[in-house]
């Protein structure tokens, strides 16, 4: 898409973490000499939080990118919602060591017996956990006996812990874990970058894909882009991408604080889509989706009746016409001949005349009209979320994703 528009050679915004574009804020700096001094101590825990998107895993990418393989082996564990001994197998594959069949104290046994394999080797093992908000309190709890591995009075395991924010609270509240307090040497939380770093980190990632000039930027541009993403990484990514994807479909070579403003508009009206309608749909459901969409609704009200009107007796009633439903507008039908007798004085009385218009009832009619209208507007509002869908729907598939080169056409 606007990669080939703007002659990139890949996509510099995308939500996978990527080491290669690691971006050095200050606030990564800062995380970036935590952890080389924890590495440096060779024992211990080490914590990094931060806020969902803040760069954490992209950090501890760059980190093992940057570590000889022939001092250090490094091994990463995403972790779940799991107890203690689930932890212990997770982090013994982690290793390379077979654990079904073991009891819990073989798999220890076959744990320490591997990080002295590695020691005499001349090298260290560090355990890098992701996610340690996930992580119940027996987990943590074996991690910090995983710690207490040595030979020859060193430490022979040495452990990354990365989560969100109330991982911290977890952690340093917790009264169940005061011993695992007692072994953190250092913590940091990575904040939102500043506002004079937006541009450079922008540039930084479009460097990487030989971003000549391409499009370029306005310098209001980026204030409305840290306004919006509040300086963190992700949702700084998921803007810029979708403004570069903005310029590809309207051939922009420059990208203004307005067009921010219009793709910020964009996103936070895909906000109002529930999320499971952003996975691609059967062709079917689509087609159904928009014929329920543009239904004809049916008349939630009759035609009011008047104040002095009633409803015919048999047998005059039984000789009115049978209809499907109310016909406040057709003509009366003429009634059946019924012999009566009337008195004289009563055939020669002046016919009534027709009843004045009720305003309360003009009202409620007027009231009635204006639902109505409410309705058809949102019925074309939900017609239009339904070619969204289905516009996404084509977009997604590899197959049929149109040229950008052709993308005033596509957006037709």
């Amino acid at each position: 898409m606007y990669d080939q528009f703007y002659g990139f050679t890949g996509r510099p915004f995308q939500l996978t973490p990527d080491p290669h574009f690691y971006f050095e804020s200050g606030t990564h700096r800062k995380a970036m000499s935590y952890l080389g001094y924890g590495l440096a101590q060779g024992e211990g825990f080490i914590v990094i939080t931060g806020d969902v998107g803040a760069g954490k895993t992209t950090l501890v990418g760059h980190l093992m990118n940057t570590i000889d393989a022939n001092r250090l082996t490094a091994v990463k564990l995403v972790s779940t919602q799991v107890e203690g001994d689930d932890l212990l197998r997770l982090v013994a594959e982690q290793f390379g060591i077979e654990w079904e069949g073991q009891s819990k104290a073989e798999l220890l046994r076959s744990m320490e017996q591997y990080l002295r394999e590695q020691a005499r080797a001349g090298r260290r093992t560090l355990l890098i956990v992701d996610e340690g908000q996930n992580l119940a309190i027996s987990a943590l709890e074996e991690l910090r006996m995983l710690s207490n591995f040595q030979l020859g009075g060193h430490s022979l395991l040495q452990i990354f812990l990365l989560g969100q924010p109330e991982f911290r609270q977890t952690l340093f509240h917790s009264p169940a874990l005061e011993q695992l307090r007692q072994r953190v040497i250092a913590t940091h939380h990575l904040d939102p970058m500043e506002p004079e770093e937006v541009e450079p980190y922008i540039l930084h990632r479009l460097g990487k894909v030989g971003w000549t000039g391409n499009p370029s930027f306005s310098p209001d541009a980026f204030e409305e882009i840290f306004d919006y993403s509040e300086g963190v990484p992700r949702k700084l990514n998921v803007l810029v991408s979708r403004l570069l994807l903005y310029g590809a479909v309207e051939q922009m070579n420059r990208i203004t604080a307005q067009n921010v403003r219009s793709v910020v508009a964009e996103i936070e009206a895909d906000r109002g889509i529930d999320a499971t309608t952003l996975a691609p749909l059967p062709v079917e459901e689509v087609v159904a989706a928009a014929a329920a969409a543009v239904a004809p609704t049916p008349a939630p009200f009759a035609a009011p009746q008047a104040a002095n009107e009633t409803t015919p007796e048999w047998p005059a009633r039984a000789a009115a016409p049978v209809t499907d439903g109310p016909a406040p507008f057709a003509a009366p039908a003429e009634p059946a001949a019924v012999v009566t007798l009337t008195p004289p004085e009563a055939a020669e009385a002046p016919v009534p005349a027709a009843p004045a218009i009720d305003p309360e009832q003009l009202a409620a009619l007027e009231k009635q009209i204006a639902s109505l209208e409410d309705r058809l507007v949102e019925q074309d509002a939900a017609l239009r979320r339904v070619l969204d869908l289905l516009i996404e729907w084509v977009e997604r598939d590899p197959e049929n994703a149109p040229n950008p080169q052709n993308s005033r056409t596509w957006a037709a």
